[in-house]
Protein backbone atom coordinates (compact mmCIF):
# COMPACT_ATOMS: atom_id res chain seq x y z
CA UNK A 1 0.00 0.00 0.00
CA UNK A 2 1.17 3.69 -0.80
CA UNK A 3 2.65 5.53 2.40
CA UNK A 4 -0.32 8.32 1.57
CA UNK A 5 -3.29 5.83 0.96
CA UNK A 6 -1.93 4.25 4.38
CA UNK A 7 -1.86 6.85 6.42
CA UNK A 8 -5.29 8.00 4.93
CA UNK A 9 -5.97 4.67 6.26
CA UNK A 10 -4.43 5.22 9.71
CA UNK A 11 -6.24 8.66 10.12
CA UNK A 12 -9.67 7.12 9.03
CA UNK A 13 -9.44 4.38 11.55
CA UNK A 14 -8.18 6.80 14.54
CA UNK A 15 -10.81 9.30 13.26
CA UNK A 16 -13.47 6.43 14.14
CA UNK A 17 -11.89 4.86 17.12
CA UNK A 18 -12.14 9.09 18.39
CA UNK A 19 -15.71 9.04 18.14
CA UNK A 20 -16.22 5.97 20.97
CA UNK A 21 -17.20 6.53 23.88
CA UNK A 22 -18.00 4.17 27.11
CA UNK A 23 -20.92 4.50 29.72
CA UNK A 24 -17.84 3.56 31.90
CA UNK A 25 -14.96 2.16 31.92
CA UNK A 26 -15.34 -0.43 29.53
CA UNK A 27 -13.10 0.77 26.14
CA UNK A 28 -10.34 -1.59 26.25
CA UNK A 29 -6.69 -0.41 24.19
CA UNK A 30 -4.06 -3.18 23.70
CA UNK A 31 -0.39 -1.60 22.88
CA UNK A 32 1.92 -5.16 21.91
CA UNK A 33 5.47 -3.09 21.13
CA UNK A 34 7.59 -4.55 18.23
CA UNK A 35 9.79 -7.68 19.05
CA UNK A 36 7.51 -8.57 22.21
CA UNK A 37 6.08 -11.66 22.44
CA UNK A 38 1.99 -12.21 22.10
CA UNK A 39 1.81 -14.68 24.61
CA UNK A 40 3.02 -12.10 27.22
CA UNK A 41 0.28 -9.99 26.65
CA UNK A 42 -2.33 -12.92 26.70
CA UNK A 43 -1.22 -13.43 30.12
CA UNK A 44 -1.22 -9.87 31.26
CA UNK A 45 -5.02 -10.04 30.07
CA UNK A 46 -5.79 -13.02 31.38
CA UNK A 47 -4.71 -11.18 34.93
CA UNK A 48 -7.74 -8.27 33.83
CA UNK A 49 -9.94 -10.77 33.30
CA UNK A 50 -9.91 -12.47 36.37
CA UNK A 51 -9.94 -8.96 38.17
CA UNK A 52 -12.88 -7.88 36.12
CA UNK A 53 -15.20 -10.09 38.20
CA UNK A 54 -15.16 -7.38 41.31
CA UNK A 55 -16.39 -4.62 39.27
CA UNK A 56 -19.57 -3.48 40.86
CA UNK A 57 -21.34 -2.35 38.21
CA UNK A 58 -23.07 -5.53 36.48
CA UNK A 59 -23.37 -4.33 32.98
CA UNK A 60 -19.54 -2.80 33.06
CA UNK A 61 -18.38 -5.74 34.04
CA UNK A 62 -20.29 -7.75 30.86
CA UNK A 63 -18.86 -5.20 28.41
CA UNK A 64 -15.49 -5.52 30.15
CA UNK A 65 -15.22 -9.33 30.14
CA UNK A 66 -16.29 -9.33 26.30
CA UNK A 67 -13.99 -6.67 25.35
CA UNK A 68 -11.25 -8.65 26.73
CA UNK A 69 -12.49 -12.15 25.67
CA UNK A 70 -13.00 -10.47 22.05
CA UNK A 71 -9.09 -9.53 21.88
CA UNK A 72 -7.97 -12.70 23.72
CA UNK A 73 -9.26 -14.55 20.90
CA UNK A 74 -7.74 -12.29 18.26
CA UNK A 75 -4.49 -12.88 19.32
CA UNK A 76 -4.57 -16.60 19.10
CA UNK A 77 -3.72 -15.87 15.05
CA UNK A 78 -0.48 -14.13 15.45
CA UNK A 79 2.26 -16.44 15.67
CA UNK A 80 4.71 -13.52 16.01
CA UNK A 81 4.26 -9.73 16.79
CA UNK A 82 3.84 -8.10 13.45
CA UNK A 83 7.24 -5.91 12.38
CA UNK A 84 5.81 -2.90 13.63
CA UNK A 85 3.80 -4.52 16.49
CA UNK A 86 -0.03 -4.10 16.64
CA UNK A 87 -2.72 -2.42 18.63
CA UNK A 88 -5.59 -4.27 19.15
CA UNK A 89 -8.88 -2.03 20.73
CA UNK A 90 -12.53 -3.80 21.62
CA UNK A 91 -15.42 -2.47 23.87
CA UNK A 92 -19.13 -1.97 23.87
CA UNK A 93 -19.49 0.80 20.94
CA UNK A 94 -23.16 1.12 20.95
CA UNK A 95 -24.88 4.57 21.75
CA UNK A 96 -27.77 3.08 22.25
CA UNK A 97 -27.93 2.22 25.96
CA UNK A 98 -30.25 -0.91 25.73
CA UNK A 99 -27.78 -2.63 23.24
CA UNK A 100 -24.80 -4.07 23.31
CA UNK A 101 -22.48 -4.11 20.30
CA UNK A 102 -18.62 -5.11 21.17
CA UNK A 103 -16.17 -4.59 18.13
CA UNK A 104 -13.17 -5.19 17.60
CA UNK A 105 -10.54 -3.00 15.78
CA UNK A 106 -6.84 -3.93 15.18
CA UNK A 107 -4.39 -1.16 13.85
CA UNK A 108 -1.11 -2.17 11.64
CA UNK A 109 1.22 1.01 12.95
CA UNK A 110 3.09 2.46 10.40
CA UNK A 111 6.10 2.27 12.73
CA UNK A 112 7.77 0.55 14.91
CA UNK A 113 5.47 0.95 18.39
CA UNK A 114 8.15 1.66 21.59
CA UNK A 115 5.11 1.18 24.07
CA UNK A 116 3.54 -1.54 25.22
CA UNK A 117 0.13 -0.92 26.96
CA UNK A 118 -3.29 -1.92 28.45
CA UNK A 119 -5.44 0.63 29.13
CA UNK A 120 -9.62 0.28 30.30
CA UNK A 121 -11.04 3.63 30.00
CA UNK A 122 -14.59 5.64 28.78
CA UNK A 123 -12.88 5.92 25.62
CA UNK A 124 -9.87 4.57 23.58
CA UNK A 125 -6.10 5.43 24.35
CA UNK A 126 -4.83 6.46 20.74
CA UNK A 127 -2.16 8.69 21.44
CA UNK A 128 0.71 6.58 20.36
CA UNK A 129 -0.74 6.27 17.33
CA UNK A 130 -1.80 9.83 16.77
CA UNK A 131 1.94 10.83 17.26
CA UNK A 132 2.74 8.97 14.09
CA UNK A 133 0.21 10.39 11.80
CA UNK A 134 1.92 13.78 11.76
CA UNK A 135 5.10 14.96 9.42
CA UNK A 136 7.74 12.12 9.43
CA UNK A 137 10.42 15.18 8.87
CA UNK A 138 10.83 17.78 11.36
CA UNK A 139 12.88 20.89 11.24
CA UNK A 140 14.74 22.93 13.44
CA UNK A 141 14.64 26.99 12.95
CA UNK A 142 16.36 29.30 14.81
CA UNK A 143 15.84 33.05 15.12
CA UNK A 144 18.17 35.51 16.87
CA UNK A 145 19.87 39.09 16.82
CA UNK A 146 22.65 40.51 18.96
CA UNK A 147 19.77 40.64 22.46
CA UNK A 148 17.30 37.34 22.03
CA UNK A 149 17.14 33.95 20.14
CA UNK A 150 14.84 31.57 19.98
CA UNK A 151 15.35 27.40 19.25
CA UNK A 152 12.41 25.89 18.08
CA UNK A 153 11.15 23.15 15.86
CA UNK A 154 8.88 22.59 13.34
CA UNK A 155 6.96 19.30 13.06
CA UNK A 156 4.09 19.53 9.71
CA UNK A 157 2.26 22.86 10.69
CA UNK A 158 3.19 22.25 14.19
CA UNK A 159 5.81 24.91 16.14
CA UNK A 160 7.55 23.77 19.12
CA UNK A 161 9.76 26.53 21.01
CA UNK A 162 12.44 24.75 22.52
CA UNK A 163 14.67 27.13 24.10
CA UNK A 164 14.57 31.02 24.79
CA UNK A 165 17.94 32.71 25.51
CA UNK A 166 19.11 36.54 26.11
CA UNK A 167 22.13 38.29 25.70
CA UNK A 168 23.80 40.45 28.19
CA UNK A 169 26.65 41.63 25.44
CA UNK A 170 25.29 45.02 25.02
CA UNK A 171 24.44 45.81 28.85
CA UNK A 172 25.66 48.63 30.08
CA UNK A 173 28.99 47.66 31.67
CA UNK A 174 31.38 49.90 30.50
CA UNK A 175 32.44 52.23 33.80
CA UNK A 176 34.42 55.13 34.94
CA UNK A 177 37.98 54.79 33.66
CA UNK A 178 37.24 51.65 31.37
CA UNK A 179 39.16 52.34 28.45
CA UNK A 180 37.19 52.31 24.73
CA UNK A 181 39.34 49.43 23.92
CA UNK A 182 38.29 47.30 27.13
CA UNK A 183 34.81 48.25 26.27
CA UNK A 184 34.74 46.81 22.92
CA UNK A 185 36.71 43.21 24.50
CA UNK A 186 34.62 42.74 27.00
CA UNK A 187 31.45 43.47 24.23
CA UNK A 188 33.04 40.64 22.08
CA UNK A 189 33.76 38.54 24.95
CA UNK A 190 30.02 38.78 25.59
CA UNK A 191 29.19 38.05 22.18
CA UNK A 192 31.26 35.22 21.81
CA UNK A 193 29.37 33.60 24.76
CA UNK A 194 26.38 34.36 23.76
CA UNK A 195 27.06 32.84 20.49
CA UNK A 196 28.07 29.29 22.46
CA UNK A 197 25.24 29.33 24.48
CA UNK A 198 23.19 29.31 21.33
CA UNK A 199 24.94 26.78 19.90
CA UNK A 200 25.24 24.82 22.65
CA UNK A 201 21.67 24.67 22.99
CA UNK A 202 21.33 23.84 19.44
CA UNK A 203 23.00 20.34 20.46
CA UNK A 204 21.05 20.19 23.00
CA UNK A 205 17.77 20.61 21.09
CA UNK A 206 18.76 18.59 17.61
CA UNK A 207 21.11 16.44 18.71
CA UNK A 208 20.69 15.02 21.81
CA UNK A 209 17.23 14.66 21.90
CA UNK A 210 16.31 11.59 20.31
CA UNK A 211 12.45 13.06 20.31
CA UNK A 212 13.75 16.37 18.62
CA UNK A 213 15.60 14.70 15.73
CA UNK A 214 15.56 17.10 12.85
CA UNK A 215 16.79 16.97 9.16
CA UNK A 216 17.71 19.99 9.18
CA UNK A 217 18.35 23.72 10.23
CA UNK A 218 17.54 27.29 8.86
CA UNK A 219 18.58 29.74 10.76
CA UNK A 220 17.02 33.22 10.78
CA UNK A 221 17.14 37.11 12.35
CA UNK A 222 17.15 40.66 11.66
CA UNK A 223 20.63 42.42 10.77
CA UNK A 224 23.76 41.05 10.38
CA UNK A 225 23.86 38.88 14.18
CA UNK A 226 23.15 35.74 12.17
CA UNK A 227 25.86 35.87 9.64
CA UNK A 228 28.38 36.60 12.27
CA UNK A 229 27.22 33.41 14.34
CA UNK A 230 27.05 31.03 10.87
CA UNK A 231 30.89 32.68 10.54
CA UNK A 232 31.64 31.49 13.91
CA UNK A 233 29.34 28.16 13.93
CA UNK A 234 29.63 27.16 17.72
CA UNK A 235 27.76 24.15 17.21
CA UNK A 236 28.16 20.26 16.33
CA UNK A 237 29.12 19.98 12.74
CA UNK A 238 26.95 17.37 12.75
CA UNK A 239 23.46 20.14 12.12
CA UNK A 240 22.52 19.87 8.84
CA UNK A 241 22.35 24.26 8.50
CA UNK A 242 19.97 24.01 5.28
CA UNK A 243 19.96 27.89 4.62
CA UNK A 244 19.89 31.43 6.34
CA UNK A 245 16.93 34.14 5.86
CA UNK A 246 16.72 37.38 7.10
CA UNK A 247 13.48 38.12 9.01
CA UNK A 248 12.21 41.07 10.88
CA UNK A 249 11.58 39.55 14.29
CA UNK A 250 13.50 37.17 16.61
CA UNK A 251 10.09 35.71 18.42
CA UNK A 252 7.51 33.38 17.38
CA UNK A 253 6.10 35.65 14.50
CA UNK A 254 9.88 35.29 13.45
CA UNK A 255 9.79 31.78 13.09
CA UNK A 256 6.68 32.05 10.76
CA UNK A 257 8.37 34.81 8.62
CA UNK A 258 11.55 31.97 8.59
CA UNK A 259 9.14 29.40 6.96
CA UNK A 260 7.81 31.47 4.71
CA UNK A 261 10.97 32.91 2.77
CA UNK A 262 12.04 29.26 3.24
CA UNK A 263 9.95 28.02 0.28
CA UNK A 264 12.65 26.66 -1.87
CA UNK A 265 14.67 25.00 0.87
CA UNK A 266 11.49 23.10 2.36
CA UNK A 267 9.87 22.78 -0.12
CA UNK A 268 8.17 19.96 0.99
CA UNK A 269 7.76 20.99 4.48
CA UNK A 270 3.97 20.50 5.56
CA UNK A 271 3.33 24.12 6.64
CA UNK A 272 4.80 25.62 4.11
CA UNK A 273 3.53 23.12 1.60
CA UNK A 274 0.09 24.46 2.68
CA UNK A 275 0.73 28.40 1.64
CA UNK A 276 2.29 27.13 -1.82
CA UNK A 277 -1.42 25.42 -2.11
CA UNK A 278 -3.59 27.70 -0.51
CA UNK A 279 -2.19 30.31 -2.60
CA UNK A 280 -2.30 28.62 -5.96
CA UNK A 281 -5.60 27.41 -5.38
CA UNK A 282 -7.05 31.11 -4.59
CA UNK A 283 -5.15 32.21 -7.79
CA UNK A 284 -6.39 29.67 -10.28
CA UNK A 285 -9.89 30.00 -8.34
CA UNK A 286 -9.73 34.17 -8.75
CA UNK A 287 -7.59 34.75 -12.37
CA UNK A 288 -7.65 31.30 -14.08
CA UNK A 289 -10.49 29.40 -13.61
CA UNK A 290 -8.60 26.18 -13.32
CA UNK A 291 -10.12 25.45 -9.53
CA UNK A 292 -13.71 25.02 -8.09
CA UNK A 293 -14.44 24.68 -4.82
CA UNK A 294 -17.95 23.33 -2.84
CA UNK A 295 -19.57 19.41 -2.51
CA UNK A 296 -21.23 19.29 -5.35
CA UNK A 297 -19.21 21.43 -7.84
CA UNK A 298 -16.00 19.05 -6.57
CA UNK A 299 -18.03 15.44 -6.76
CA UNK A 300 -18.71 16.90 -10.54
CA UNK A 301 -14.91 17.16 -11.41
CA UNK A 302 -13.69 13.88 -9.86
CA UNK A 303 -16.70 11.64 -11.37
CA UNK A 304 -15.99 13.79 -14.82
CA UNK A 305 -11.94 13.66 -13.81
CA UNK A 306 -11.58 16.98 -14.97
CA UNK A 307 -10.27 16.99 -11.68
CA UNK A 308 -6.46 17.16 -11.28
CA UNK A 309 -5.78 17.48 -7.55
CA UNK A 310 -8.41 17.81 -4.67
CA UNK A 311 -8.14 19.76 -1.58
CA UNK A 312 -9.76 18.77 1.55
CA UNK A 313 -9.37 20.27 4.98
CA UNK A 314 -9.02 18.22 7.61
CA UNK A 315 -11.84 20.46 10.17
CA UNK A 316 -14.49 19.25 7.41
CA UNK A 317 -16.75 17.57 9.77
CA UNK A 318 -20.01 17.17 8.13
CA UNK A 319 -21.68 14.06 7.83
CA UNK A 320 -23.29 12.04 4.53
CA UNK A 321 -26.02 10.01 5.48
CA UNK A 322 -27.45 7.13 3.04
CA UNK A 323 -31.67 7.21 3.10
CA UNK A 324 -33.93 4.47 1.39
CA UNK A 325 -37.76 4.69 1.62
CA UNK A 326 -39.70 2.34 3.54
CA UNK A 327 -42.08 2.70 0.27
CA UNK A 328 -41.02 3.26 -2.80
CA UNK A 329 -37.70 2.06 -2.41
CA UNK A 330 -36.01 5.40 -3.35
CA UNK A 331 -32.17 6.35 -2.47
CA UNK A 332 -30.87 9.33 -1.07
CA UNK A 333 -27.72 11.06 0.27
CA UNK A 334 -28.18 14.18 2.53
CA UNK A 335 -24.89 16.08 3.42
CA UNK A 336 -25.56 17.19 7.57
CA UNK A 337 -23.74 19.90 9.74
CA UNK A 338 -24.29 17.62 12.78
CA UNK A 339 -25.64 14.57 13.07
CA UNK A 340 -27.38 12.76 10.54
CA UNK A 341 -31.88 12.84 11.19
CA UNK A 342 -32.62 8.77 11.57
CA UNK A 343 -35.58 9.43 9.02
CA UNK A 344 -37.54 11.82 6.95
CA UNK A 345 -40.67 12.37 4.52
CA UNK A 346 -39.83 11.07 1.40
CA UNK A 347 -40.28 13.35 -1.43
CA UNK A 348 -40.92 11.56 -4.40
CA UNK A 349 -43.77 9.04 -3.07
CA UNK A 350 -44.67 11.41 -0.13
CA UNK A 351 -46.22 8.01 1.52
CA UNK A 352 -43.38 6.76 2.83
CA UNK A 353 -40.42 7.85 5.24
CA UNK A 354 -36.14 7.93 3.95
CA UNK A 355 -34.73 6.00 6.61
CA UNK A 356 -30.82 6.26 7.50
CA UNK A 357 -28.98 3.27 6.48
CA UNK A 358 -25.52 4.07 6.89
CA UNK A 359 -23.67 7.87 7.54
CA UNK A 360 -19.83 8.34 6.84
CA UNK A 361 -17.46 11.77 7.23
CA UNK A 362 -17.63 13.72 4.04
CA UNK A 363 -14.22 13.95 4.21
CA UNK A 364 -13.81 10.40 4.05
CA UNK A 365 -16.38 10.27 1.35
CA UNK A 366 -14.79 12.36 -1.09
CA UNK A 367 -11.41 11.28 -0.06
CA UNK A 368 -12.49 7.81 -1.22
CA UNK A 369 -14.21 8.81 -4.44
CA UNK A 370 -11.43 11.06 -5.61
CA UNK A 371 -9.11 7.80 -4.50
CA UNK A 372 -11.23 5.32 -6.95
CA UNK A 373 -10.65 8.16 -9.66
CA UNK A 374 -6.75 7.96 -9.22
CA UNK A 375 -6.80 11.64 -8.38
CA UNK A 376 -4.39 12.55 -5.70
CA UNK A 377 -6.12 13.97 -2.34
CA UNK A 378 -4.08 16.82 -0.33
CA UNK A 379 -5.37 16.91 3.17
CA UNK A 380 -5.01 20.47 4.54
CA UNK A 381 -4.49 21.04 7.72
CA UNK A 382 -6.03 23.98 10.27
CA UNK A 383 -3.07 24.73 12.39
CA UNK A 384 -2.06 27.69 9.31
CA UNK A 385 -3.24 30.62 8.68
CA UNK A 386 -3.95 29.72 4.84
CA UNK A 387 -5.35 26.23 6.15
CA UNK A 388 -7.79 28.19 8.14
CA UNK A 389 -8.69 30.41 5.40
CA UNK A 390 -8.93 27.61 3.31
CA UNK A 391 -12.04 25.95 5.39
CA UNK A 392 -13.97 29.19 6.07
CA UNK A 393 -14.16 31.06 2.59
CA UNK A 394 -13.95 28.12 0.48
CA UNK A 395 -15.94 25.67 2.81
CA UNK A 396 -12.96 22.52 2.83
CA UNK A 397 -13.33 21.72 0.02
CA UNK A 398 -11.84 22.23 -3.69
CA UNK A 399 -10.18 21.10 -6.59
CA UNK A 400 -7.57 22.11 -9.43
CA UNK A 401 -8.98 21.53 -12.47
CA UNK A 402 -7.57 20.02 -15.79
CA UNK A 403 -8.94 22.17 -18.06
CA UNK A 404 -11.17 25.07 -17.85
CA UNK A 405 -15.35 24.25 -17.96
CA UNK A 406 -16.85 25.57 -20.94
Amino acid sequence: MADTERMYQLKKQLRQLEGFRGSGTELISVYIPAGSQVHEMNAKLREEMSQASNIKSKSTKLNVLGALERIMNHLKIYRKTPPNGIAVFAGNVSDNAAKVDIELFTVDPPEPLNIGAYRCDSRFFLEPLQSMIGATDSYGVVVLDGREAIISIVKGTNITVIKKLNSTAHAKIRKGGQSARRYERLIEEAIEVYYKRIGNSMDNAYLKEEKCFVKGVIVGGPGPAKEFFMKMRPFNYQINVLGVVDTGYTDEYGIREVLSKSEGILSQQEAVKEKILVDRFIKAVVNEGLAVYGEKEVREAINSRQAERVLLSEGLTHTTGRYKCSSCEAEERKISRDKPEESFPCQKCNNGQMKLQGKELLLDEMTELAMQAEIPVEILSTNTVEGAQFLTGFGGIGAFLRYKTR
